[in-house]
């Protein structure tokens, strides 16, 4: 996800009727999310153990297609004007066919303890860390897109067991860590409605029937959004959020960037620069490939499930991946990383099950403050702003628009995937954002 306020190509109305009418089917069983498959409600209720082990043959039928590419011709520019520069993703692809080490990857999941449980009649996979020290505050932390929980996993060790990292005891958390719906090891829906309001409610559920009764949570991307559809929602044990993608943007900003005139006047440097990097934003199109997610993702999911190169390509289009370098001869900056989470969308089949997010949300802008309702919000909430995000959130439209925001900071690293570029420090924001927040936390044993 990328942020603008520029209105999205979509049939607003088709999309608000289909909408309202998932919604309501899923408010009819708010009240009992288990509703799927009655035979197996008492299986899906479990928590299992869950353990990643990728056949041998789907390798080796990704390799065999990687090597089967059919490239189109180079670029007519020299810049990155008409996308991903030939050279550039075909050494990204070449590599991941011949040096790629998926194994790798795996293990990487494997070593830390993860789960399957049913909820709303779907299997959630997550990760969950609990930490060595006592009253850890519980943290459940939502992923985005193109990402997954990969780009979650460095922020564990530092949030779980901070004294080993330099910091106190009295920060640590335990971690949860779901793979959305759609995406990753979770399961794909089947219906209609999973949008972030019925994910948030998933959210809570899953929080509760680990046993946690106070808990925070924390989202970035579509983790915003999720994040702050449980603010709104404010269920029980829920005590505040953390985001770094805030919709802050004033309704005066709205209708200027919509009608596409000059910036309001008495604008302040910084509320300045915000609405030139949006308005910038919108008028580049930076946000196409939302866009074509939100109105034909089955379409687009076609071409991303038959053709692993055009699934890198896809992927590594979204401007939050510009700070990746996918040269596999530069082995401090190694693609390996990135391929991680290329090659678990492929391996779960996961392309046009997590484009429907997009199509489920009907072009909302998720930076617009109307549109993300954050006047609803009445939970605490706290905001990191990191220089590399698409727009940098004036602390002055932030108060305005979340009217308990108990912490704002701007820092000097990290871009959209703040935990994946900046694991440290975002852990450590974490911990001074939630401070306020902690007590005598209760948890399961």
């Amino acid at each position: 996800m990328l942020t603008t306020a520029a209105p999205e190509a979509v049939n607003l109305d088709r999309r608000r009727l289909l909408t309202t009418a998932a919604m309501g089917i899923a408010a009819a069983g708010a009240a009992n999310l288990f509703r799927a498959n009655p035979a197996k409600a008492g299986e899906n209720d479990l928590i299992r153990p869950f353990h990643v082990s990728v056949p041998e043959e789907q390798l080796a039928d990704l390799r065999r297609r990687i090597a089967a590419t059919r490239w189109p011709d180079r670029e007519t520019v020299n810049d990155q004007s008409q996308g991903i520069p030939l050279a550039k993703l075909k050494a990204l692809v070449e590599y991941w066919g011949t040096g790629y080490d998926w194994r790798k990857a795996e293990a990487k999941l494997n070593s830390l303890p993860q789960f399957m449980t049913g909820i709303d009649g779907l299997d959630i996979h997550f990760i969950h860390v609990r930490s060595k020290h006592r009253n850890a505050l519980p943290v459940i932390i939502t992923h985005g897109w193109p990402g997954s929980v990969f780009e979650l996993l460095k922020v564990v060790g530092p949030l779980t067991d901070p004294t080993a990292h330099g910091g106190r005891a009295e920060d640590a958390f335990d971690v949860v860590i779901p793979s959305m719906p759609g995406y990753g090891f979770s399961g794909k829906p089947t219906d209609t409605g999973w949008d972030a309001d019925r994910i948030a409610r998933t959210w809570a559920v899953l929080m509760t029937r680990l046993g946690y009764t106070r808990y925070v949570a924390q989202g970035g991307d579509w983790g915003s959004l999720v994040s702050s559809a449980m603010a709104r929602q404010a269920p029980a044990g829920l005590l505040g959020i953390h985001i770094n993608l805030p919709a802050t943007v004033p309704a005066e900003i709205e209708k200027a960037l919509s009608d596409g005139g000059p910036a309001p006047a008495g604008l302040s440097e910084k509320e300045r620069a915000a609405f030139d990097a949006l308005s910038t934003s919108a008028k580049m199109g930076n946000r196409s490939y939302a866009q074509m997610m939100g109105t034909r993702p089955q379409t687009v999911g076609y071409g991303l499930t038959d053709s692993p190169a055009g699934l890198a390509a896809w992927m590594l289009g979204h401007p939050g991946f510009a700070q990746w370098t996918y040269s596999a001869g530069d082995p401090e900056k190694s693609p390996d990383e990135v391929l991680d989470d290329i090659t678990l969308y492929w391996l779960t089949n996961s392309a046009a099950s997590s484009a429907r997010l997009y199509w489920e949300y009907g072009g909302r802008s998720p930076v617009l403050a109307s549109s993300q309702r954050t006047a609803e919000i009445s939970l605490p909430v706290a905001i990191t702003v990191f220089p590399g995000e698409s727009y940098q959130a004036p602390e002055t439209w932030a108060r305005r628009a979340y009217s308990n925001l108990i912490y704002f900071h701007e820092v000097d690293k990290g871009g959209h995937f703040a935990a994946w570029e900046e694991p440290d420090l975002f852990a450590s924001e974490l911990c001074a954002a939630f401070k306020p927040l902690r007590g005598n936390t209760s948890t399961s044993n």
